[in-house]
């Protein structure tokens, strides 16, 4: 046995661990959703309660289904946001990346700060920005923020670098198509892999943003699912009973997530089949 085969197992437990510490308050969160309001507290154990149902309906009722109000308020936060943010970084990552112009090693490198400065810095600022034009406490208060992700440009940036060959745009240049109809029939179709990557990534950030809707929004009918279970949360210190409306409805909020993520993985698959295709 060599020392690499030797050390194998030391990475295998680190990897086991890190995955039992991501998973526990999953599963915490799975068990207690099951757990009648009265044992919630009282003896917890991780066997499965017989009350999720009954949760899903109180937390249904609860001020005529404000909770699926909530959800469909961040679906379309997130959704949206998502989307447009995918579109507006795979056009400018592939403008970056396919194009010289004048400034763009600076356009770039004020692209790659932005990188690196925290979201929750800029959280202030935005709500001064969109106060003063009479935003606030609307929907696009929450929406319009998120549709520019730096870190979202940059990907695209270094995916179509990558990924779309120049010889294929002067070919297509060469049949005498325009730069739009290249960028949508030869480009955008070779940088899916990459799109449907940055989605996800601004999806999961713009579905847990706390901070941004916390401060833009007045009307509780608006918020998405974190701040409606943090302002339950809140609640809970003088209604005890809405602890359970709390874990229920985080757990229906991780479920688009996981359903997300399991539906657009094949493109991350076939995005790898065809690499091995290439080499």
């Amino acid at each position: 046995m060599n020392g690499r085969t030797a050390r194998a197992p030391l990475p295998t437990a680190v990897m086991v661990l890190g995955a039992l510490y991501c998973l526990l308050p999953v599963a915490w969160v799975l068990v207690a959703a099951t757990k009648p309001r009265a044992d919630l507290f009282n003896s917890f154990t991780f066997a499965p309660g017989w009350a999720l149902l009954t949760n899903v309906g109180d937390l249904t009722a609860y001020r005529d289904g404000l909770f699926w109000r909530w959800t469909a308020n961040t679906a379309l936060y997130a959704g949206a946001g998502a989307l447009l943010s995918a579109g507006l970084s795979g056009l400018t990552g592939y403008a970056l990346a396919k194009f010289r112009f004048p400034g763009r090693t600076v356009l770039f490198n004020v692209l790659l700060a932005g990188v690196l400065v925290p979201g929750i810095t800029l959280a202030i600022p935005q709500y001064l920005l969109l106060a003063r034009v009479g935003l606030t406490d609307s929907y696009l208060s929450v929406l319009l923020p998120s549709i520019v992700s730096p870190f979202g440009m940059y990907l695209a940036r270094i995916y179509a670098a990558a990924a779309v060959p120049d010889e294929l745009l002067e070919v297509a240049r060469t049949d005498g198509a325009g730069e739009l109809r290249i960028f949508g029939s030869v480009a955008l179709p070779v940088m899916a892999p990459g799109l449907v990557t940055i989605f996800l990534f601004q999806f999961v950030a713009i579905w847990n943003n706390f901070l941004l809707p916390y401060i833009m929004l007045a009307d509780d009918r608006k918020f998405p699912i974190i701040v409606g279970l943090y302002t339950l949360l809140s609640e809970g210190v003088t209604q005890p009973a809405l602890y359970t409306l709390v874990i229920t409805g985080s757990l229906l909020s991780i479920v688009p997530l996981a359903a997300l993520f399991l539906s657009l993985q094949r493109y991350w698959r076939i995005d790898l089949l065809s690499g091995v295709v290439k080499g």
